[in-house]
């Protein structure tokens, strides 16, 4: 079979799969499970089959033309490089672990089958996008996922919270495709074709007359669909979804799509230097920001959530000086220690009955009770604070090592400002990650209180993909090596300087969290849960019982109640109440995007409703005003009509004389 069979392969089989679930999950439930398990399975081996075929060398295409359009053509075109090639296998890889990990997850979930197709769904149009080599064909790809994102966030629907969360997630990210598709437009105009390879081409000659205003435009739908400052509101929400959702959201689909889509394309974007600082702008912020806000979560998922948002910032600042080879190395090695994350942290809350980090750090011996997990999520953990020789740190450090070759001037591929603000802002970001996965272990299994419950041991489905996708979190970054050979030759050797600065920046959060928490956990009172109280000796501040509120009616409350033992609170200090809503971002958007429709939707009802109708009303009245007047004028007395007819004829010779006068 040829690779291209293969290639086409790929995203069909977990899309008939789908489609078969679908179908058959009411009427033949036994079939459910092995329809969920086992297309992506196949799919994750043909994908490896093609990267092997591909070895890194020259990209596959194969194209045909779909339908004639009279003007800009619309192909079913295949492109295949190194880096899709490896891409493919990281979302077949942790699509079949999400799925084998949800059979035991969601065993008792009634809408298991929907589920089950969703994510295949989702999968599939995952692999379109990777694989495609038409722009159109990868905004089929990027559409369907934010219909699947819709469904499978909101699949909790009878809450408030996932139903809000859905509807945020899909219109934030909907504001960022209408600018998006006018951009690729634009784009596919100036190049005469939605062909990728014939994009490429004309940027290389120069025949893209607005290359500004086309990378601007296509960076709204980056940062909507990669959750990138400032239209990464959404993904904390979307933790109201099942934890597997949220895994292979944060991994390898959705979010992941942005990033390659620039990796993709970053000639375009390199096309103009301003687009490049404004991408490297949006990187910095949504590092730092992300990262203080991560150190401030109670809820569990909603720390990894803002830490895939940070890691986003870290591939889109590699994308914004110019190295794609070290954002996809980073996009990869992500992807594995993510999902673990996640899928970890679904099976501590399955164990602890909580999201909760506060009611975590009151229950002694969690760690006990889920080994798995402990000590698979440490191994994450340890990749996610860039610690050596975990794969974080290898990927972390070819980003950095980047951006400090632009800032010094030994690359002229991106302008110098944007390598000072990715440098300077990973290194902060660096010292926060490791805080804020230091607090969360420390939190999560280090709890001192009542015993935790003992629910039993979890299913292997989802304790066995922990140890798989562990591999990975640990060895994946020593393949530094080999990998240039998939990204076009880029070096991604780890710099000295910045692997010493980096690891030395993370080993110092460590440090200063672990002492922290020690601190806090000092002064706090063992006090019942749900409660805060102040200890004589404590600082105010960190015993200061407070609740706050962002009140955001479009998208649901969102209340924080401090933990006097919290070391994130120590270490951010006044900041703290700041970050645990996310600066109150969602406040400003309520502000100037919320209230002004409602005010609009208010005004186009008054005027529908007093305009309007009374307008149609009117209409309607006065026949029916002259119908009735017309009708009393019907009395059938003769001798009523013969007075009005004597009438009419005075007025009638009144008026012939008074004209004749005139005259």
């Amino acid at each position: 079979m040829t690779t291209t069979t293969l290639a086409v392969l790929v995203p069909l089989l977990p899309f008939l799969g789908a489609a078969a679930g679908l179908l058959l999950g009411r009427t033949s439930p036994g079939f459910v499970r092995p329809l969920a398990v086992l297309p992506p399975l196949a799919s994750l081996v043909l994908a490896v089959t093609v990267a092997v075929r591909q070895g890194g060398g020259q990209a596959i295409d194969a194209h045909t033309e779909l339908t004639p359009t009279g003007s800009v053509p619309i192909e079913l075109a295949l492109h295949i490089d190194g880096f899709a090639a490896l891409v493919a296998v990281l979302v077949g890889v942790v699509a079949t672990c999400v799925q084998i990990y949800s059979t035991g997850y969601l065993r008792d979930d009634p809408r298991y089958p929907s589920y089950a197709a969703l994510v295949s769904l989702f999968t599939s149009a995952m692999l379109l996008v990777v694989y495609s080599g038409d722009l159109m064909v990868l905004l089929v790809g990027w559409e369907i996922m934010g219909i699947c994102s819709y469904f499978l966030v909101g699949h909790y629907w009878e809450t408030p919270e996932a139903r809000a969360a859905s509807l945020k997630a899909f219109l934030v990210t909907k504001l960022g495709d209408v600018p998006f598709l006018i951009g690729l437009f634009a784009l596919a105009t100036d190049a005469g074709s939605f062909r990728i390879t014939s994009v490429l081409g004309t940027v290389a000659s120069g025949g893209l007359h607005h290359p500004t205003l086309v990378a601007l435009l296509l960076l709204a739908g980056v940062a909507g669909k990669s959750a990138l400052f400032p239209l990464h509101t959404w993904l904390p929400d979307a933790m109201a979804g099942p934890t597997p959702v949220s895994a292979l959201i944060h991994a390898a689909t959705m979010v992941a799509a942005g990033i390659y889509f620039v990796a993709r394309l970053l000639p375009v974007f390199q096309a103009s230097s301003a687009a490049m600082v404004v991408l490297a702008v949006m990187a910095g912020v949504t590092m730092a920001g992300s990262g203080l806000a991560a150190l401030a979560q109670d809820d569990i998922k909603r720390v990894f959530a803002y830490s895939t948002i940070g890691q986003l910032g870290y591939m889109a600042g590699a994308l914004a000086v110019g190295d794609r080879g070290a954002a996809v190395f980073h996009l990869l090695a992500h992807g594995a220690f993510k999902a673990l994350l996640f899928l970890a942290a679904g099976v501590v809350i399955h164990a602890s009955g909580t999201n909760s980090l506060a009611v975590m750090s009151r229950m002694k011996g969690l760690r006990n009770r889920v080994p798995d997990a402990y000590w698979t999520m440490t191994v994450a953990l340890l990749a996610l604070a860039a610690i050596p020789p975990f794969s974080g740190f290898f990927s972390k450090e070819a980003v950095l090592g980047a951006a400090e070759h632009v800032a010094t001037g030994h690359t002229e591929q991106a302008p110098g400002a944007a390598g000072w603000i990715v440098l300077v802002t990973g290194m902060v970001t660096a010292v926060l990650t490791a805080a804020y996965a230091t607090r969360l272990w420390l939190l999560a299994f280090h709890g001192q209180g009542t015993e935790a419950p003992d629910h039993g041991r979890q299913p292997v489905t989802m304790t066995a993909v922990l140890w798989v996708l562990a591999v990975p979190s640990l060895a994946f970054g020593l393949a530094y090596g080999p990998l240039p050979d998939w990204f076009d030759g880029r070096d991604l050797t780890p710099v000295l300087t910045t692997s010493v600065l980096g690891t030395g920046l993370a080993l110092v959060g460590v440090v200063i969290t672990y002492g922290a928490w020690r601190h806090t956990t000092a002064m706090a009172l063992r006090v019942p849960l749900g409660a805060v109280a102040a200890h004589p000796d404590a600082d105010a501040g960190l015993v200061e019982a407070e609740a706050i509120a962002s009140h955001e009616p479009a998208f649901g409350d969102v209340a924080y109640v401090p933990d006097p033992a919290d070391p994130g609170r120590l270490l951010l200090g006044p900041l703290h109440r700041h970050a645990a809503v996310g600066f109150h971002l969602d406040a400003v958007y309520h502000a100037l995007f919320v209230r002004p429709v409602q005010a609009g939707a208010q005004l186009v009802r008054f005027l529908d409703r007093e305009v309007v109708d009374t307008y149609v009303r009117g209409a309607g009245a006065l026949p029916r005003w002259l119908g009735a007047a017309v009708r009393r004028a019907q009395t059938g007395n003769v001798q009523t009509y013969v007075s009005a007819l004597l009438a009419g004829t005075v007025v009638l010779v009144v008026a012939a004389v008074l004209v004749a006068t005139g005259a």
